[in-house]
C-alpha cells in the first residue's frame, strides 16, 4: 500500500506544528522542512507511525546556504540544512527531511539513537561542515586529520584550500613489490 503523503503532511503538521516550516515536492519526491527543534521527535514519529513507517535512513548530508540567492528556499534563513533521506521498506516510498541549523550555535540533535546507520554519516557532516550532533556517541573527524582546521565543504572555505596540499609529506620513493 502506498503512503498517502497528504495524510502524512497533515499528521506531521498537527503533531509538530511549531517546527514544521514547509512541505515541498521536487521531481516527485516530497520534502519536509523543519527547524532543528524536536528533530528527533519528528524522525521517531516518521519511523514508528504504522501508516508511514520510514524505517530506513539511507543518508545524512548537509547544505551550506551561505551564498544561496534570496529568492531560493525563502524559509531557509539559517545557514545550514541537515538533510535526511528516509525510505519506507513497508510502503516503497522515499521522503527527504531538511532540518535548518544556524551558524551559531551550529548544532542539532543526533538521530543515532533511532538509526545506528546515522553514526558515520553524521561524523562526515561534522567533519566537512562543522555541524555538531548533540548526543552522538563518537563525534570526531572521519575524513580529515584530527588536527585539521576548518571544514572543507563550507562555502567560505578557500577554493584552493589553505595550503594543505603543500604541507603534506612528499613520497619520493616507491616501495618495491615483493
Amino acid at each position: 500500500m502506498a503512503i498517502d503523503f497528504e495524510k502524512l503532511q497533515q499528521a506531521v503538521r498537527e503533531r509538530f506544528e511549531p517546527v514544521v516550516l514547509d512541505w515541498t515536492v521536487f521531481r516527485d519526491q516530497p520534502c519536509l522542512h523543519l527547524s532543528r527543534d524536536r528533530v528527533v521527535d519528528v524522525m521517531r514519529f516518521l519511523r514508528d507511525e504504522a501508516a508511514f513507517k520510514f524505517e530506513m535512513l539511507t543518508d545524512v548530508t548537509a547544505l551550506d546556504h551561505l551564498k544561496l540567492p534570496p529568492e531560493m528556499e525563502s524559509w531557509a534563513r539559517e545557514r545550514f540544512a541537515v538533510v535526511y533521506h528516509l525510505f519506507s521498506l513497508s510502503h516503497n516510498a522515499r521522503l527527504r527531511v531538511k532540518a535548518y541549523v544556524p551558524e551559531e550555535p551550529c548544532e542539532i540533535e543526533s538521530v543515532t539513537g533511532l538509526w545506528l546507520g546515522a553514526n558515520w554519516a553524521e561524523r562526515e557532516v561534522y567533519d566537512m561542515y562543522g555541524i555538531v550532533f548533540l548526543g552522538h556517541p563518537d563525534l570526531r573527524r572521519i575524513l580529515t586529520p584530527d588536527h585539521y582546521e576548518g571544514h572543507p565543504l563550507r562555502k567560505d572555505y578557500p577554493l584552493k584550500g589553505r595550503g594543505e596540499r603543500d604541507n603534506f609529506p612528499k613520497y619520493t620513493e616507491i616501495p618495491e613489490h615483493a
